[in-house]
């Protein structure tokens, strides 16, 4: 973590996740491209998700979440920063004239250090092997959902898994950072390791600009609205209260579970708890 001297009212109390030994330069162009703006619009040109505009410019950096070149040996060459995830990236180096790939970096990583991938590569910080070749209460990241497809789950910072247990119907249970706990299939790929950047959830940004820089608009209370635009709204002078939190939608903002998957659900061998913080503590 980095702090900052008090110099101004902006810096008086930001904290930020260190970038010492990052690579200071701009991205491998052959693995960047442009990225343009929503606004938080869809196709139709409305807005479907709230508070998005502005903002720096950002390249997208192409990332190899399928970890499919089996057998080979890469070598980090540099860690990079990315502003469209919260985990750091390692640009990787393939011998055999496979190319150059952009990897989430676990925990750990150092320029230099060999990665590969397969069912025959070793347990190792980011080596990336199938469920079924990983050892129990291993701790995993970037896990797939469906072989072939590419990591969709713990890819944000500091994110880790835990495989649990090898069933003999093709199914391993994976323990997510949630709690929750599912059901993936024993061929789907798994990265060995912690996510890096694990200080980003303790960051204080300092001011309402850095939000801006990231494209985070303000955010208008609901008790400041008139009661057409929100259920909190109206009222002779401040009034709060009333009814419990809800969003503009009228749905439970406080504890009310969202989860409608109905699909996914026979995957879920066990639900998230509900006290987050008495379960970490029991952990």
């Amino acid at each position: 973590m980095r702090a900052y001297k008090p110099t101004s009212p902006g810096q008086r109390g930001r904290i930020t996740t260190s970038r010492e030994g990052l690579h200071r330069g701009r991205p491998h162009k052959a693995l960047a491209v442009g990225l343009r703006k929503t606004g938080g619009r869809n196709a139709r040109g409305r807005i479907t998700v709230w508070h998005r505009g502005g903002g720096a410019k950002r390249l997208y950096r192409m990332i190899d979440f399928k970890r499919d070149l089996t057998g080979a040996r890469g070598v980090i060459r540099r860690l990079e920063y990315d502003p469209n995830r919260t985990a750091r990236i390692a640009l990787v180096d393939y011998e055999g004239g496979l190319g150059t790939r952009y990897v989430l970096a676990p925990h750990g990583a150092r320029a230099g250090d060999e990665l590969e991938s397969g069912a025959e590569s070793d347990i190792k910080i980011g080596n990336a092997l199938p469920l079924k070749n990983i050892p129990l209460q291993t701790t995993i990241h970037n896990i797939e959902l469906v072989p072939g497809r590419g990591g969709q789950m713990c890819r944000s910072a500091g994110s880790a898994a835990t495989l649990v247990k090898k069933g003999d119907d093709g199914y391993c249970v994976v323990r997510l950072p949630s709690g929750e706990q599912r059901l993936v299939l024993e061929g789907c790929m798994a990265t060995i390791g912690m996510l890096s950047n694990r200080g980003h959830q303790n960051r204080n940004i300092g001011k309402a600009g850095a939000n801006r820089w990231r494209g985070i608009r303000p955010t208008t209370r609901g008790v400041a609205m008139n009661p057409i635009d929100h259920p909190h709204g109206g009222g002779e002078g401040r009034t709060s209260g009333g009814r419990p939190s809800v969003t503009p939608w009228g749905v439970h903002t406080k504890g009310k579970r969202t989860r409608n998957n109905k699909r996914t659900d026979r995957f879920r061998v066990s639900r998230r708890p509900r006290n987050r913080k008495k379960y970490n503590d029991n952990r």
